[in-house]
């Protein structure tokens, strides 16, 4: 039985990390993967649906060019051509990381791990089965769609990873849930001509949001790409047939050629033997982790969907998988990070990090807020795109920054400036001097930081009070 300092349960964003950093400090490495390396982000989440989004925009933008004095004729787009490239980009991704693996020395084993005891793995690929030893586990198994009982198994209904599969659009597509995922795909798929209809029974969509850049994000999907978004009730009566599918919103009756359906996801625990382990995963399915990312066994650790209040973001488990191969290896541990920017790649796009309004008034924080508009922004006005605006939530006594939000061009790219600028805990003053390129979108923030104390230079002044 092969021994190893570390063995990785996971070979995502936060595996594969893990284990090179592990292999980086001098530990012999294993990763177990029973499927692709990469992970759920590489091979069927984020790159994927980004690269398809880089298409959608590209052939939107085309089509829609005349106010910028281009006009081309006879625009077109091929889907098939487009997931051919979006496999290419993929495999060409994997490749780059099944090479990283191998020249880190990382021993990467292909099956599915589970624990027989703390120390030991046991790894199945079909009729084999084989056990390694490990002095430290980390366990990186991430998340699967979330599809309830209530939806029909059909053809016509998919979660994303098999809408990523699609050669082929429905003419007309039901979104289930307006999250992230939901609304992303929404965005590419009115893009490109289908007609779509969100439906959530929340109130709003993205609810996790403020509710300015909600409202931003909503009325460009609704008023520009003719999305349908339905929010506040259920979608019930779910049923599929060879011709459609179709539900009820109240007491309308929906219907479409094909349903996604993206309600969230649920944690990969089940199959690890946890009890073997003597650990248990909580009521939902997900693993307890302390601020080191240790489990209750002090040789083990559990990063990214699969840890209890996880973000589920790609770059959150990265950083984990880090922390937790030098907390596993090095005498003096880290926490982990806990500043973790998110963006969403909508059309507009979102970039967000820290404080939230609706956080500041629920936890009693009294804060300050500046906001620019693009829509005043010189660079913005350049690139005819300027729907949308950046923001700032300071600390009402000490001005420290304490959140940031961005809805409009390029904000996913603006959006780790602000993450910077936090986590430096750097004052709205502080900011605001900082010289910032002109003419370019990051200006955004220095003239929402000047509008903090209304001393925004490039944004009417308010008016006074008589």
């Amino acid at each position: 039985m092969e021994k190893f300092d570390v063995v990785v349960i996971g070979g995502g964003p936060g595996g594969y990390p893990a284990a090179i950093r592990a292999a980086q400090l001098g530990a012999r490495v294993a990763l177990v993967e029973k499927e692709l390396v990469g992970g759920t982000c590489l091979n069927w989440g984020c790159i994927p649906t980004k690269t398809l989004l880089a298409c959608s925009e590209l052939y939107w933008h085309a089509k829609h060019g005349s106010d910028k004095g281009v006009s081309a004729k006879d625009i077109s787009f091929d889907y098939a051509a487009m997931a051919a490239r979006k496999d290419s980009v993929v495999e060409k991704l994997r490749t780059g990381v099944g090479q990283l693996l191998k020249g880190n020395g990382v021993t990467v084993l292909e099956g599915l791990g589970s624990f027989e005891n703390r120390n030991r793995i046991k790894i199945v690929k079909g009729t084999e089965t084989t056990q390694v030893e490990a002095n430290g586990t980390i366990i990186a198994t991430g998340s699967i769609s979330a599809v309830p009982g209530f939806i029909p198994k059909h053809e016509r209904v998919l979660e994303s990873r098999g809408f990523l599969g699609l050669t082929r659009l429905p003419a007309s597509l039901l979104v289930l849930g307006g999250g992230v995922i939901g609304c992303e795909f929404a965005c590419m798929a009115a893009q490109l001509g289908v007609k779509v209809t969100i439906v959530e029974m929340l109130e709003d969509i993205l609810f996790m949001l403020d509710t300015d850049v909600r409202r931003e994000v909503r009325r460009r999907m609704e008023q520009e790409f003719g999305i349908r978004i339905l929010t506040g009730k259920p979608l019930e009566k779910i049923k599929a047939d060879a011709s459609k599918v179709s539900g009820s919103f109240g007491d309308e009756a929906l219907s479409a050629d094909m349903l996604l359906v993206s309600v969230g996801r649920r944690p990969v625990s089940q199959e690890l033997n946890l009890a073997a382990a003597g650990l248990a995963a909580n009521e939902k399915g997900f693993i307890p982790v302390d601020a080191y990312c240790r489990t209750a066994a002090a040789t083990i650790c559990a990063i990214g969907d699969v840890t209890a209040g996880s973000t589920q973001l790609a770059h959150a488990a990265t950083a984990q998988g880090v922390t937790a191969a030098e907390n596993l290896l090095r005498p003096k541990r880290v926490a982990a990070e806990t500043l973790v920017p998110a963006c969403i790649f909508t059309s507009p796009e979102i970039g967000s990090v820290g404080m939230t309004e609706q956080a500041a008034k629920q936890k009693n924080v009294p804060v300050v807020v500046g906001k620019f508009p693009f829509a005043a922004l010189g660079k913005a006005m350049t690139m005819g795109d300027t729907a949308g605006f950046v923001k700032w939530l300071a600390d009402e006594k000490t001005g420290r920054l304490l959140g940031a939000h961005a809805v409009g061009p390029h904000a996913t790219e603006l959006i780790s400036q602000a993450a910077v600028a936090i986590r430096a805990e750097l004052t709205v003053d502080e900011l605001g001097r900082t010289i910032h390129c002109h003419p370019t979108l990051s200006e955004s923030w220095m003239e929402a930081a000047h509008a903090v104390h209304g001393e925004c230079i490039h944004a009417a002044p308010k008016r006074k009070a008589k």
